[in-house]
Order: C-alpha cells, then structure tokens, then sequence
C-alpha cells in the first residue's frame, strides 16, 4: 500500500493526488454550509445599517459567489504543492507554456470571483437603500439607488477589466496603456464627448431634480410620464404609450416644463358669433356666462368673459378662466360642463348651435 502510494504519476505521487480529491471533496460537501456561515457572520457587521433586510436576503445574494470562491481557494492552495508535469509543460504560443498559461487561468478565476462577490455586495447595499427610499412617497429616491448601483457596477467593471489586462499581459502595458490614456486625454475626451455630456446630465438632474421620477413632463415635442433615469438617458412613456428614450444633456439644455408641479391649468375660449347677432343678445349671453362660472365652484376666480372683437362678419366673445384641477379626465369633464351650460345659455338666447343656418362657432384652448 505504501509502495502505490509513493508511485510517481506525471512527477506527483499517487498520495498527493488522493489528498487533492479528498480535500475537494470535502469543500464541495461543507461548501454551502460555510459560505452560509460566512454570510451570516457579515450580516452581523452590517445589520444595524439594515434592520429592514432580513438576514436570508443577505445570505442568497453571496451564497453562489462565495461557494466557488471557497472553492477556488481550496484547490489553489492544494494544487500548490504539486509539481507541473515536465512532460506537459509545451510551449503553446510562443514563449508562453502551459504551466502560465494554467496559472494565468487560476489567477483570471479567482479575480472574477472577487469581483462577483463585490457586485454582490453593491447590490446588497442597494437593497438596504431601496428599502429605506420605499418608507417616502418620492420615486426619485429609488430611483437614485438604481442610478447609483449601477454607476458603482460599473466602476467596478472598469477596474475588473484592468486587473485582466494586468493577468493577462503584464504591468507593463498597463503602465503603456495609462501613459497613453494620458498623452491622448484629449482624443478621448473629443470622442466620449457625448456620453460624458448625458452623465453629467444624470447628475444634474439627480440634484437639481427638475423633475422626478413619475412626473408628467413637456421636453421639445414629447410629453409624457418620467418612467426612469439613467445613466445616459431617460425614458418617458408618452400619451400614445411609446416608450422614448432622451439623453440627459437634452433633458438638462432643453426648456422643459414639469407639468406635475404646474398649480392650475387654464381654459382659453372663443365663441364667434354672426355678426348680425343683436347688442342685447350678445349682453345676455355675456351675464349668462359670467353667471355660469360664478356658480361653479371648480372655477377659480378672475375669470374674464368680454367682447374681444367684431366685424361686419362676427362677433368674437372670449372666455378665459382658471381652475385648480390638474388631473386630466377630471380637467376635461369639467371642460364638457363649462361648455354644455355655454351651449343651454346659447339655447336660451335663441342663438342658434352651427348648422343650416349657422350664426356660432365655439373654439376651445387650454
């Protein structure tokens, strides 16, 4: 027994091997119940920043990422002691043996682990964030943990990419890659000039919060709800349900108008009447539409309602009043009121609605 297990196999005995496979098998087996108690250990460090977290959250987000990084660990550490078989150490691409191109490997899983685990942990952090901006009515606070969460991923990203560059080829051109960054700043900046434009404008609009998240908005010939902000662009779901994307230098530099904050909404009416309509007529039906947004109480006082114009052809009457209702079917049922009384008053008067013998025209604006 003890002769097979000295037995050298690739220049490694059989013993080294055996202790290779028990050990891994013996993480595989406890992987998930220590990763479990790490986790739970973490959750100790950072509860009293989330009470409102429960610790099985906690726990799921880092399970998978810290079982293959226990794992990983293991084998790197039990693999060390093993000699790389001469036989099996050939050049696979110019200078480059398989010994280095198997530790270059290792090194690129065991950076990626890492870094799975740290994004694990933003969003943990975004988690907790999400839950606190939950307890206010304003969207805009969940809104800006999305923005956040994913701008930080993002950082990490870079640094990741550059920790692969470093793996894979060396200080060296890392060093070559930063000096150039630096000698061609300029270029760069020329041709991220947009991009660089939008996140500024996400961060603008996060602080100066022209508007928010849900608000109802006017920008150029796009009106609609704010359904999210990026970190490039925002998106707006439009009166006719499209979904538009906008980049946030446009949403910052363009005039905007936040129809969620506006405090009134005004209506803006003309009636044009004949011109052959009588002076007491027209008297009339003045008094009877003053009488009619004097006794509706949607209507906000200040109202106007005058002779704005006449000629040989018609008489315009012009009404214009204010009224503290924003909600848009609300606006517009009162709108049919205001006019079905105008259209009774008319009625009344005897002048007649259009028709074969049309003496009125009614417009209406907001």
């Amino acid at each position: 027994m003890q002769n097979f297990l000295d037995t050298i196999i690739l220049d490694n005995p059989v013993r080294d091997y055996l202790i290779l496979i028990g050990v891994l098998l013996f993480v595989t087996f406890i992987k998930r119940y220590l990763s479990k108690i790490v986790a739970a250990l973490l959750f100790k460090l950072v509860k009293r920043w989330s009470p409102l977290i429960e610790q099985k959250s906690f726990v799921e987000l880092l399970l998978k990422p810290l079982e293959f990084f226990f794992l990983l660990v293991t084998f790197m550490f039990t693999i060390d002691r093993f000699k790389f078989p001469k036989v099996l150490n050939i050049n696979v691409y110019g200078k480059a043996s398989l010994q280095h191109v198997t530790d270059t490997l290792l090194e690129l899983a065991l950076t990626m682990s890492i870094i799975w685990i740290v994004l694990r942990l933003i969003d943990f952090i975004a988690l907790v964030l999400e839950k606190k901006a939950d307890q206010t009515p304003d969207m805009t606070d969940n809104q800006f943990v999305i923005f956040f969460r994913d701008f930080f991923k993002a950082i990490i990203f870079i640094m990741g990419a550059i920790a692969f560059i470093r793996i894979l080829f060396g200080v060296a051109l890392v060093e070559k890659i930063i000096a150039g960054l630096g000698i061609g700043a300029a270029a760069l900046a020329l041709a991220a000039k947009e991009s660089i434009e939008n996140l500024i404008g996400s961060f603008i609009i996060f602080f100066d919060k022209p508007f928010r998240v849900g608000d109802s908005v006017k920008v150029d010939s796009f009106q609609g709800s704010v359904e999210k902000i990026g970190l490039r662009s925002t998106r707006i779901r439009t009166l006719e349900k499209t979904f538009v994307t906008v980049p946030n230098k446009k949403m910052v530099d363009s005039i905007l108008d936040n129809l969620s904050l506006r405090t009134q909404q005004r209506v803006n009416m003309k009636l044009e009447l004949s011109g052959d309509t009588p002076p007491n007529s027209i008297m009339a039906i003045l008094k009877d539409i003053r009488a009619i947004l004097s006794g509706n109480k949607k209507v906000l006082e200040g109202f106007t309602v005058n002779l704005h114009d006449f000629n040989k052809d018609t008489v315009l009457i012009q009404v214009i009043f204010n009224t503290y209702i924003i909600d848009g079917q609300q606006y517009a049922a009162l709108r049919e009121e205001v006019n079905l009384a105008i259209m009774q008053a008319l009625d009344k008067e005897g002048i007649k609605l259009p028709g074969s013998s049309t003496n009125v025209v009614l417009h209406n604006a907001s």
